[in-house]
């Protein structure tokens, strides 16, 4: 009897030992819970103590002298081949334009980013554009075995992309004819592999008209046609071809049909440019700058050979000697940064915020 009574006594201690009632276990459990969620919310409120949100201007950096004042070139080729002439560059000079341009601090940017004003250069980096003329084979030519030709404009741009990554290919193609590129069959994929490579296709004409004695329906014809036509090439049917080079850099007579270059319908198709560029001779303004004109921008001849004095070497060597006349950007598309002294150009801008400064005060 003893014994028994033992070990009961032993084994009621052992299941006392092992746990709580299923009261307790419900009241720690309950307990352990509110502590968690405690604990959780604690953490959240710390967290948004410490999310602070940062003043981009505090983070400029003015010792690169930002000058959202400053010029931008709009570099004008047409054609890659073996022999340099005065509207062909060699691939090797090509290249050489392309090294030139990244040692010396300048970085593509597409031309719809520029005319919008949505630049957001590396700080201290210098925005350009870079525009082909024409849509000749050497631009973009495929090889017999499906490869690019490796000496063909879109080639070299990828390949030094490749081998510079903050390099981007963002180039326009102003396109005029039938056959873009000139490799018939190839035109829509070539316009695909284009915007698929972050570059963008442009209008150049149905015809590579001169434009002074078109009467409204041939400017009409001429623009909405072409227009009309690379983007029935094009896969992506919500990409718009609204930007155009003007053939000869020509304009109508009449100013009165100006306004066709920019606006008009063909075919019962509405067209609209957001950029309409000349041939020549200066860097352009500064989209923030209140001379810029969408209308009429200038572009830089990128060769070496008969560019009277204006061609690009010229101005980088111009740039060079004046850097208060370029534009650095300070790496915020959110804000204008510019020295005091260029304020005066600057135009109101109610999406962004004009940030002002004293290069005197950072200079020294």
């Amino acid at each position: 009897m003893n014994k028994k009574i033992l070990g009961l006594f032993l084994f009621t201690l052992i299941l006392s030992g092992c746990g709580l009632g299923p009261k307790e276990d419900l009241e720690s459990s309950v307990k352990t819970e509110e502590v968690v969620v405690e604990a959780e919310e604690k953490v959240e409120e710390e967290e948004k103590e410490e999310e602070v949100v940062l003043d981009p201007k505090d983070q400029i950096d003015l010792s690169l002298l930002p000058n959202e004042a400053g010029k931008v070139m709009v570099l004008m080729y047409h054609n890659i081949g073996p022999e340099e002439k005065e509207w062909v560059r060699t691939p090797d000079n090509f290249k050489k334009d392309l090294l030139t341009l990244y040692e010396k601090g300048y970085r593509p940017i597409a031309l719809k980013d520029y005319v919008s004003g949505n630049i957001d250069t590396q700080a201290g980096y210098t925005p350009i554009v870079i525009t082909f003329d024409d849509g000749n084979k050497n631009n973009f030519e495929y090889l017999e075995d499906g490869s690019i030709n490796k000496d063909s404009a879109i080639s070299i741009l990828l390949d030094f992309n490749k081998e510079y990554p903050d390099f981007l290919p963002r180039v326009t193609f102003f396109l005029n004819g039938d056959i873009p590129f000139g490799q018939g069959g190839l035109e829509g994929k070539k316009l695909d592999f284009i915007l698929e490579n972050g570059m963008d296709v442009g209008n150049h004409t149905r015809s590579h008209a001169n434009f002074k004695d078109l009467a409204k329906e041939d400017l009409e014809k001429e623009i909405g046609g072409q227009a009309n036509h690379l983007e029935g090439l094009i896969s992506n049917k919500d990409y718009r071809v609204n930007t155009i080079a003007l053939p000869f850099g020509s304009r109508p007579k009449d100013d009165s049909l100006s306004t066709y270059l920019r606006e008009g319908s063909y075919d019962s198709k509405d067209y609209f440019n957001i950029a309409i560029l000349n041939v020549g001779w200066n860097p352009g303004f500064s989209p923030y700058d209140g001379r810029f004109n969408f209308e009429s921008i200038p572009r830089i001849r990128a060769s070496e050979m008969k560019v009277d004095n204006v061609g690009m070497y010229n101005y980088l060597e111009y740039f060079d000697n004046n850097p208060g006349e370029r534009f650095i950007s300070d790496g915020f598309s959110e804000v204008i940064t510019v020295p005091e002294e260029k304020l005066e150009n600057i135009k109101t801008n109610p999406e962004k915020e004009i940030y002002v400064y004293k290069i005197e005060e950072v200079v020294n």
